[in-house]
């Protein structure tokens, strides 16, 4: 497997993963899917800022993504991000994830960040223990935040100290 920065041409791999996701869990807060469009500004924005898009390639297909990107946006926040991992559903269960996370850490450090954070749909059990099994604590859960498939959801926030 090769994990290398993304490129506009992996952008139908990303968005076909990403909505794939959206419709069919509660791993994203979103109820309509991204267009092309839509996931090439977010690509666009994220190189602009000096933030990573990498993917996992295996042979010739995406098996997955990760990034980060600013917690929230006061200058105070500068030295933490959020992260995104997600996972081809064929490729699901074989590390994959683990090894993007992993590989985002370097990114960070060299843009002098301090924490990342990634935010959880508190029913996913999985993905809470993948984030622990990396180093991540839960530090909050936030009740009720999102609605999605006609129900309140849940939000756990895991953090990694990474410097």
């Amino acid at each position: 497997m090769q994990i290398r920065p993304a490129t506009e041409a992996d952008l139908p791999a990303i968005l076909a993963i990403y909505n794939e996701v959206i419709a069919n869990s509660t791993a994203v807060y979103r109820d309509e899917p991204y267009t092309h469009k839509d996931r090439l500004a977010w690509l666009r924005i994220r190189q602009q800022q000096g933030f990573p898009v990498l993917v996992a390639c295996l042979e010739d297909t995406i098996a997955g993504f990760s990034s980060f990107g600013e917690f929230r946006a006061s200058p105070c926040y500068r030295h933490t991000v959020e992260h995104t991992v997600h996972i081809h559903a064929g490729y699901r269960g074989r590390g994959i994830g683990a090894e993007l996370v992993q590989a985002l850490i370097p990114y960070a450090l060299a843009l002098n960040m301090h924490v990342m954070i990634g935010a959880v749909d508190a029913e996913n059990q999985g993905s809470i223990r993948f984030h622990e099994s990396l180093g991540f604590e839960r530090v909050a859960h936030l009740k009720q935040v999102g609605f999605k498939f006609n129900r309140w959801l849940d939000l756990i926030l895991l953090q990694r100290i990474i410097s």
